[in-house]
């Protein structure tokens, strides 16, 4: 069974990126999602394991004592982070590992895992982007501009992706994403196995000698 391949999505607020993940989810039964540590408390409905680790604010500073975190990040006196052993098992057993996460993220993600996939979904244009913040109905102006000027700024780390995928078309997406992946793992995969054989040819061609 060859290893599974790390990717990390982003793209800007309202470009669709969370729908394409569940797409991947129930289209493929060879991905995961990963499931992030967190200190802030369960909200209803939520389930420990599930929608996340939820831990105590000392375990989390163990985890990041012990490097036991590909990332992590806080945000309003709560810490977020990504636990190595979860990604890393699920890895090991041949499943893609999905991180939805910011450019930043995505960054940290990448120095640390160079054969880690990077792909970030774009919107048509940027008017496309604003229609589909406006068409959610939950947000107020402010908010909206709030995260058009914040798309501009994230516009900037763009180019530090593998890949950009325009999400135009959900179904056309979902499919150009995963043969991405599939990709990146076959070359991988092509990889390992030159650099075995060439190892193991020349320690004999060595003892020849």
């Amino acid at each position: 069974m060859s290893k599974g391949t790390l990717v990390v999505i982003s793209g800007f607020s309202g470009v669709g990126k969370g729908t394409i993940v569940h797409e991947l989810l129930n289209r493929y039964d060879n991905y995961k999602l990963s499931v992030s540590a967190t200190t802030r408390k369960p909200r209803d409905g939520e389930e420990d394991g599930r929608d996340y680790f939820f831990i105590s604010h000392d375990e989390f500073d163990d985890m990041i004592a012990c490097d036991k975190l590909i990332e992590y990040a806080k945000y309003v006196d709560n810490y977020y982070g990504t636990p190595r052993d979860y990604v890393e098992n699920e890895l090991e057993a041949g499943n893609n590992v999905i991180l939805e996460i910011e450019i930043q993220g995505a960054g940290k993600i990448k120095k640390k895992h160079p054969e880690s996939l990077l792909i970030f979904v774009a919107p048509p244009s940027a008017k496309e982007l604003h229609n589909r913040l406006l068409s959610r109905g939950t947000e107020t102006p402010e908010v909206i501009r709030s995260r058009m000027r914040r798309a501009i700024e994230e516009s900037e780390g763009i180019e530090n992706y593998d890949y950009i995928v325009v999400n135009d078309n959900l179904n056309r997406c979902v499919e150009e994403i995963n043969n991405m992946i599939e990709l990146q793992k076959n070359k991988v995969s092509r990889q390992l196995t030159y650099i075995k054989k060439i190892q193991s040819e020349l320690r004999e061609y060595w003892k020849g000698e």
